[in-house]
């Protein structure tokens, strides 16, 4: 019963989720099937213990399934089976959709044994086909059709096992589609003040008419002050190219646009105008790390006004956010989305229903993947071939935006590649040639730079960036700079810093360049994640093409030095980390051996450093693509994992006001908005030491959901951030923040 004693009958709510489940499943031409898991979803509870249970707990909670033994309180076998009992072998399909509607989808085994084809579980259809159902919602009208997409090819142009896949996916968004309608019918009755805080927002129409008026008025500001740059022209360009293929038919384009070439602007405008050309209904933009996104978000904000975006991202500042932000954030239901790309596609292979609700909506939506070249190669295949699948049978587009652009296209090594993709920037290799604002020196002996002479040749530089591959080695470089030249005056950053701290530090280093100071920064590679910073030279450690040129952006970004800056790469003493890092550094070198005057802004080479970097990987390396075919849907979510950290854990540590959010959840307990707030104050460090600061009590679990660091006392500075070696080396009293 709702606050005012009214019930919220069974019939009504199975009518009201299969309309708008169907509603929601219309764009994949899936509207039938969609509209019989919402009214069969929930028929277990037409027995005389579930009624019972709701009557006896009334309230949201009384209506959530426990995993384990059947009980009671199972109401989604019951529809499940009936799907069977009623579709025959076609009703498997929508048994899994409805018996995982709380659980989760299921792989198929377990979906037979624990549920289609157990005694106890027949017991309780059986119980509930007992109770006076209304017939309209027992029988189906007529059989839903199968959408064509799911069809054999005609001429065998796709295997057994992309159909497999197809299915796999098609059961996905449908299930996607029940989810977020039986969360949003729920609500509705139960708190229909959050209800009302949903479907809010301008239309797509209305931003793209926002960002012209934006574009307009940044044009008429470029042109005011003077003849343009080639920097502008070249934006202005890509800009019209990216309009003028707008109207093209939904499919996969890339944007090869070199840094500083606007393409942030650019694929949103194509977006929107593509959007509204083809009857699109939202933008997705991933982002692969949370400092790019809050950049972009910033900038998207100013052109298309601060009610048009929803960032989703752990990384964001919960005191930014609102309640209607929340509410948009769990099913996407805004026009334009700025989320991470672990997001994206963590929700594409999950199997729960709180990440899948979102999933419907990206039918007939705009997806622009930016830094495309990180996507991680051991998960390419699987990536791919979602994101086909995407566009072929669901009606989206997507934008592979990257300075670097990665090799996707199909071939015989790489079959889920996609078969076209369509160029949106005019005559990419002529752009990044009048762009060259960089001159490269590449290292010019095999023999190692040690961090005492990389410090000699950094400390004879006004204002300089040095990029290394460790966090150890950016604090020893640091060190010997500030031996060598006797003060504390270098930046340090890297991923001991939590996420405030390295923002205060990036503030004051982009203050100290406006003043004209003379800078040095020692960093990780975390500062080539979309940072704008720029210095007339950089130092980087050789690594892979895509990181160098990545290095390459924060050199004379702005295009003001006459004679260009320098980027210098030297071989480190050290190797980056094992795995993708690693390999791609071998790449680089071999390249390098073949041709020792690479020049690194030809986006022709990056086909070729791809193609060789994938060649060394295993594309599939968790073997998805055959757990999908076999519709293991929880053990494709569970092996699915976008950032590998298992290595890793969480620490909050004493930075900033990181206490007093410690002692609000103490006192208060868990809350997304209290743990979003202690994310801004995290370090991941190995999990053995971890463990080892927990059992010497140098820290502690707080409402058994983080671990803080008590004992920091010199472990954690304002200028290195965490030092693992230094913890529970000083008294715990002296700790200062």
């Amino acid at each position: 019963m709702d606050e005012q004693g009214r019930p919220h009958l069974l019939e009504e709510h199975l009518e009201a989720v299969g309309e708008l489940a169907a509603r929601f499943a219309k764009r994949f031409q899936s509207e039938g099937w969609a509209r019989l898991a919402g009214r069969w979803h929930d028929l277990g509870k037409y027995t005389v213990a579930f009624q019972n249970i709701i009557r006896r707990e009334n309230g949201i909670e009384a209506h959530l399934e426990q995993e384990g033994p059947v009980g009671p309180r199972d109401h989604s076998t019951a529809g499940a089976l009936h799907a069977q009992a009623m579709l025959g072998g076609q009703g498997l399909f929508l048994a899994f959709i409805i018996a995982g509607h709380h659980s989760g989808l299921a792989d198929q085994e377990q979906l037979e044994a624990d549920r289609l084809n157990a005694p106890d579980r027949q017991a309780l259809y059986a119980q509930a086909l007992k109770w006076p159902i209304p017939e309209g919602l027992l029988r189906p009208h007529a059989r839903p059709a199968i959408p064509s997409f799911l069809a054999p090819r005609p001429g065998g142009q796709e295997s057994a096992r992309e159909r497999r896949r197809r299915l796999e996916m098609w059961i996905r968004m449908t299930f996607s589609a029940l989810c977020d309608a039986d969360f949003l019918d729920t609500e509705a009755f139960f708190d229909a003040g959050r209800a009302a805080l949903r479907g809010a927002g301008p239309s797509i129409e209305t931003l793209r008419e926002r960002l012209r008026a934006h574009l307009e008025r940044l044009e008429a500001r470029v042109r005011a002050r003077g003849p343009l740059s080639e920097v502008n022209r070249v934006r202005s360009e890509v800009l019209a190219s990216c309009l003028a293929k707008a109207a093209e038919r939904p499919g996969i384009f890339s944007l090869t646009v070199p840094t500083g070439g606007g393409k942030t602007l650019a694929s949103m405008a194509f977006a929107l105008e593509h959007a509204v050309r083809n009857g699109l209904e939202r933008v997705v933009v991933a982002i692969p790390f949370t400092s790019i996104i809050e950049q972009n978000a910033a900038v998207y904000a100013e052109a298309l006004g601060e009610d048009a975006v929803l960032e989703h991202h752990s990384g964001g500042d919960p005191q930014r956010e609102t309640n209607r932000n929340r509410v948009a954030a769990e099913n996407w239901d805004r026009s334009v989305i700025v989320t991470t790309t672990v997001q994206l596609f963590e929700s594409l292979f999950a199997n729960r229903p709180g990440p899948c609700r979102k999933l419907h909506r990206l039918a007939g939506s705009v997806i622009v993947l930016d830094e495309a070249q990180t996507l991680p190669p051991d998960l390419l295949a699987p990536i791919l071939d979602v994101l086909r699948t995407l566009v072929t049978d669901y009606g989206a587009s997507v934008v592979i935006c990257t300075a670097t652009q990665p090799a996707l296209g199909r071939r015989a090594g790489l079959p889920e590649g996609f078969e076209q993709v369509r160029e949106l920037a005019p005559e990419p290799r002529e752009a990044f040639g009048r762009l060259r604002r960089v001159r490269v020196r590449w290292p010019a002996s095999e023999e190692p730079l040690s961090h005492e002479r990389l410090a000699e040749e950094l400390a004879a530089e006004r204002s300089v960036l040095a990029i290394v591959h460790k966090r150890a080695d950016a604090r020893e470089v640091c060190e010997a700079l500030d031996r060598r030249l006797g003060d504390t005056s270098t930046f340090h950053l890297s991923a001991l810093m939590c996420a405030a701290h390295r923002g205060e530090v990036l503030g004051r280093i982009r203050e100290a360049v406006v003043r004209g100071d003379s800078v040095r920064v020692v960093s990780t590679q975390l500062v080539e994640a979309g940072v704008d910073l720029d210095f007339p030279v950089v130092y980087r450690a050789l690594g892979g093409l895509d990181a160098l040129a990545q290095a390459a952006g924060r050199c004379n970004r702005e295009g003001r030095l006459e004679e260009g800056g320098a980027l210098r790469v030297f071989l480190s003493p050290t190797k980056p980390p094992k795995g993708v890092a690693r390999t791609a550094m071998a790449v680089t070198q071999g390249l390098l051996e073949e041709a020792p005057d690479l020049d690194l802004f030809d986006p022709a080479l990056y086909q070729r450093y791809f193609q060789r970097l994938y060649s060394a990987k295993s594309l599939d390396a968790k073997g998805l693509l055959p757990l999908r075919e076999a519709l293991c849907f929880r053990t494709t979510a569970k092996l699915f994992q976008f950032i590998e950290d298992d290595w890793s854990a969480p620490v909050v540590v004493p930075y900033g006001d990181a206490r007093e959010a410690v002692a609000e959840l103490e006192r208060l307990g868990p809350s997304r908005e209290r743990l979003r707030r202690l994310q801004r104050f995290t370090v991941n460090v190995e999990k053995g030491k971890r463990e080892v600061w927990l059992k010497s009590h140098c820290a502690r679990w707080v409402a058994e959901t983080v671990v803080v660091l008590d004992a920091a006392d010199g472990a954690y500075g304002k200028r290195l951030g965490l030092v693992p070696e230094r913890v529970g080396t000083w008294a715990p009293e002296k700790l200062v923040s």
